[in-house]
């Protein structure tokens, strides 16, 4: 069992005007085998606080402490945090012209677990992954997301989540773009890597949609830097319903 566990985290971005505090104070501890949805409006620091995790350098901690299993995850350099186990799926993946996905995935693969995987083995784990997220086989010998639709570029997210099986997987906004085909795709890919492995999930979104395929065990709504409240699938409901004005209400009160 693996627990990532954040205390007290603050987090600033450089401006033009100076620094900009957007974490103000974030507590959350994810469990094996838990998923927490983050909801909040635009521009309340869901995204830096994924990205504050995996070790972004545009975002510097200024506070508090990130550990993944006891282990101080700031203090890892990027590389070092994705082989303790961290897994990011950005709501924009990039392009990386020349590197094939096949290549790609294998050679991270090897990073992470210290020893290049057996081939047969390897090529049939890929072929299987990608035969249950609905992607053709010629995408193994593309260029990293080179002309990949939106669904495509998360469907490949979610390959790499299958294929590199880490402890906890911070999912920021993978409904974003979707159709209702692709979000199902996805959201089955993500739901059949927790049942293998038992994987921790930390699903960022504004809306409750995908919510209907990925359980959540807990909801937090982050608004101003901060979580100001806490609960159940219930709560999402409730988001669906009212929307979060009586919570900005309340932060800028």
């Amino acid at each position: 069992m693996s627990t990532l566990e954040i205390k007290g985290l603050t987090v600033s971005v450089q401006t033009e005007d100076g620094p900009k505090e957007i974490l103000r104070g974030v507590d959350l501890t994810v469990n094996s085998g838990e998923t927490h949805a983050i909801m909040g409006p635009n521009g309340s620091g869901k995204s830096t606080l994924a990205y504050s995790i995996a070790g972004h350098p545009k975002y510097t901690v200024t506070g508090g402490t990130v550990t993944l299993d006891g282990e101080d995850v700031l203090a890892m350099s990027v590389d070092e945090r994705a082989r303790a186990g961290l897994f990011l799926a950005m709501q924009y993946p990039v392009e990386v012209p020349g590197v094939t996905v096949s290549n790609f995935l294998r050679t991270a693969k090897t990073a992470i677990d210290g020893e290049a995987p057996k081939l047969r083995t390897w090529v049939k784990d890929v072929k299987q992954a990608m035969n249950n997220l609905r992607m053709d086989p010629a995408f193994a010998e593309r260029n990293v997301n080179e002309g990949f639709s939106g669904g495509e570029k998360k469907r490949h997210e979610i390959l790499q989540l299958q294929l590199l099986k880490p402890k906890m997987a911070i999912l920021d906004e993978t409904d974003s773009g979707l159709d209702i085909d692709a979000l199902r795709i996805v959201s089955e890919g993500v739901n059949q890597a927790k049942d293998e492995t038992d994987l921790g999930v930390l699903l960022i979104t504004h809306y409750t949609r995908i919510l209907r395929y990925i359980q959540p065990d807990f909801v937090h709504v982050f608004v101003d830097g901060r979580i100001v409240e806490e609960g159940g699938k219930e709560l999402a409901d409730r988001l669906e319903e009212e929307g979060y004005d009586r919570f900005l209400t309340q932060a800028s009160a």
